[in-house]
């Protein structure tokens, strides 16, 4: 009974409440409201998921005719019969060679995703085998003062992914540790926001192809005698400068629409700054920060793409830009693949952020 509660309140906490009602379903505890609910929150999502793979379906497969005749025309046009009978029977036989490169199908998508978790595999055996292969002469090296030899080899999938993550969250980092501290002094200082709303107002709309631009001057700069591999500390700095604002200026208001009276309790209490500050004020302002910090790992996830691009930094961003310059057969379909997975990551780093508001927040908030 305790671990029942126990799973309900957690579903809830971040935001998926509707899994435990969906679970009742099958135990035959729910009332006859419930079902209300289950219709709106499973089987309404259930149905717009199923229509939206039919579309996606009928299009991919309307797209593949059309691209496919274009084929065909064109070498009756340019060779002759034989030649668009012998197009024709190749695109029906599958042949890889000759298919139509063009918006790839539901099914095309699942077994590119297949593709990649397999790959995913192989490299990480010939990871281990490597280390397994270098350990005793790595062993040496190190004793002798020497850097180990490291595996070379390209990334898998998963391992960009996992770059991706941690330059995001570099970056979210960044982004908190800059955007808070000087919101609250903005909001507490009305001569401050005075002094720095230009600053905020010209910078905000920048865009992130342009911040990647200054953080590469610098660092290129700063690290110009380092052999380091500057690409994650680019495109982490690049991130965070890019997506901070949204914090900036919710803490900024936050902060400045406190209560008077809580203000004033605080005088008459004789609090320090700081305990101002942390009892007062951040307390009061934690549902306006928690939306900043929210838009700001939403843009600071979407607009890794495109740094990670320019910054050729091995993340998804330079996966879906390789995949785009190979142009082979599954390409499409893995650059499909790649657009699920940012849609989910960014999903559920939504949730995250959710969970951690009400972890610490009196107002607790539900997921839309």
């Amino acid at each position: 009974m305790r671990e029942s509660i126990t799973v309900q309140r957690v579903t809830k906490f971040v935001g998926l409440g509707f899994l435990v009602t969906l679970k009742d379903l099958f135990t035959g505890k729910l009332d006859k409201d419930d079902f209300k609910v289950i219709f709106r929150k499973v089987l309404v999502p259930l149905a717009s998921i199923i229509l939206f793979i039919g579309l996606w379906h009928l299009g991919a497969k309307m797209l593949y005719n059309v691209e496919a005749n274009h084929k065909i025309e064109k070498a009756l046009r340019e060779q002759g019969q034989g030649a668009a009978d012998q197009t024709a029977a190749c695109i029906a036989s599958g042949d890889i060679a000759c298919q139509p490169n063009t918006l790839p199908s539901p099914a095309q998508v699942w077994d590119s995703f297949k593709s990649l978790l397999n790959d995913h595999f192989l490299i990480s055996a010939d990871k281990t085998a490597f280390a397994e292969k270098t350990a005793a002469l790595n062993e040496k090296r190190i004793a002798a003062g020497k850097a180990p030899i490291t595996y070379t080899g390209r990334p898998s999938f998963v391992d960009q992914i996992i770059r991706s993550l941690q330059t995001v969250f570099a970056g979210f980092l960044l982004a908190l540790f800059i955007a808070v501290p000087m919101g609250i002094f903005i909001g507490l200082s009305p001569l401050l926001k005075s002094a720095f709303n230009w600053f905020i107002q010209i910078f905000k709309p920048v865009s992130p192809v342009v911040w990647y631009l200054l953080v590469f001057m610098i660092v290129k700069t700063v690290l110009i005698d380092s052999s380091e591999d500057s690409s994650f500390t680019i495109s982490f700095i690049s991130v965070g400068l890019c997506a901070m604002w949204a914090t900036l200026v919710n803490t900024a208001m936050g902060v400045s629409s406190v209560d008077k009276d809580y203000i004033n309790v605080a005088k008459v209490l004789k609090l320090g700054p700081f305990q101002k500050i942390f009892k007062v004020v951040l307390p009061s302002s934690l549902p306006l920060i928690f939306t900043g910090l929210k838009i700001t790992l939403s843009v600071a996830w979407m607009v890794l793409i495109a740094i990670e691009l320019l910054a050729q930094s091995p993340g998804l961003g330079s996966f879906v830009w390789e995949e785009f310059q190979n142009g082979a057969n599954d390409s499409n379909a893995k650059i499909i693949v790649a657009m699920f997975v940012i849609g989910i990551i960014g999903f559920l780093l939504d949730r995250l952020m959710l969970a951690v508001q009400n972890a610490v927040s009196f107002n607790k908030s539900e997921a839309i």
